[in-house]
């Protein structure tokens, strides 16, 4: 039976629950989606003594704050916040035990985007295609939080041993994204002076990006051939040119499939800086192999 263990008294300006994803389920339509920045999620969960797929909170920007209904223990990740528990400052990225009836309020991201919130024992949300992560693109997994949401956590006994550290491992979010990309496999719509554009071009990211895509504002790289393509496979990182010119990176709730031409993919290991990038951030692609994921 599940025991409602944490009451939302403010669920900020989106808040949902993810893992590692549903793999596994692309040829039925359904994306990976889980955690934007993997990594935070993996390590609040080390932090915790949970196995890595326990589900976690990610927050956006605003943060959110609960209230225990009983004795839990807690540990914010990914961007930097204030935390408190009934308003006394508590540690980022360390476990802070939370008391029956306290509020612990994760602040507004003071750099990055993305905020981790996990709990010893994972929360309890129902799974769906063997996985407790919010899709919002097919509308899978369980609804974005809500205040007034209870939520459930696995038992405490199901967790292992916390983690002390002296200091958590972070990755300050990039001043500039910089974004390793391999050509295809429609690289061949776009002229050679396009291919040039994306590698020459300065973006930056759009207010409007969101868990589906990055979306990018700068040059559009020049089209040799125009139309729609029949809908292929998309993968996470891949570069879609909409008919506007303003390429789209794809993160995880991406859809399957798609008609408008991938110009390249991004190595998968700048998902993660991606994750964390503010509106207004610079981006600029280079040849896979030639530099970072942000700096």
């Amino acid at each position: 039976m599940r025991t409602e263990a944490l009451h939302v008294v403010r669920a900020g300006a989106l808040t949902t629950a993810q893992g590692l994803g549903r793999a596994g389920h692309a040829h039925l339509g359904v994306p990976r989606s889980g955690a934007l920045d993997e990594a935070a999620h993996r390590l609040a969960n080390r932090l915790l003594g949970n196995p890595e797929t326990a589900a976690t909170l990610e927050t956006t920007l605003t943060g959110c704050a609960v209230r225990a209904l009983r004795p839990v223990l807690a540990v914010v990740t990914g961007a930097p916040c204030r935390v408190t528990v009934d308003g006394r400052p508590a540690a980022w990225g360390q476990p802070v035990r939370v008391p029956a009836g306290a509020v612990l309020d994760v602040g507004a991201a003071t750099h990055g985007v993305r905020s981790y919130l996990g709990f010893a024992g994972g929360v309890d949300a129902e799974e769906v295609l063997g996985s407790r992560a919010t899709d919002l693109l097919s509308g899978l997994g369980p609804d974005p939080l809500r205040d007034g949401d209870t939520l459930a956590l696995g038992a405490a006994s199901a967790a292992g041993s916390p983690v002390a550290l002296d200091a958590a491992p972070w990755v300050a979010p990039p001043r500039e994204l910089v974004l390793p990309v391999t050509f295809g496999p429609r690289d061949d719509w776009f002229t050679p002076e396009g291919l040039r554009t994306l590698l020459t071009g300065t973006y930056r990211v759009s207010a409007a990006s969101n868990r589906i895509g990055l979306r990018l504002e700068g040059p559009a790289p020049a089209r040799a051939r125009e139309g729609e393509l029949a809908s292929e496979g998309m993968v996470p990182g891949a570069v879609q040119v909409p008919p506007e010119g303003r390429p789209v990176v794809f993160l995880s709730d991406h859809p399957t499939t798609g008609g408008y031409p991938v110009i390249g993919v991004v190595h998968p290991a700048a998902l993660g800086a991606m994750a964390q990038a503010r509106p207004g951030t610079p981006v600029r692609f280079t040849p896979a192999g030639a530099g970072p994921a942000g700096r």
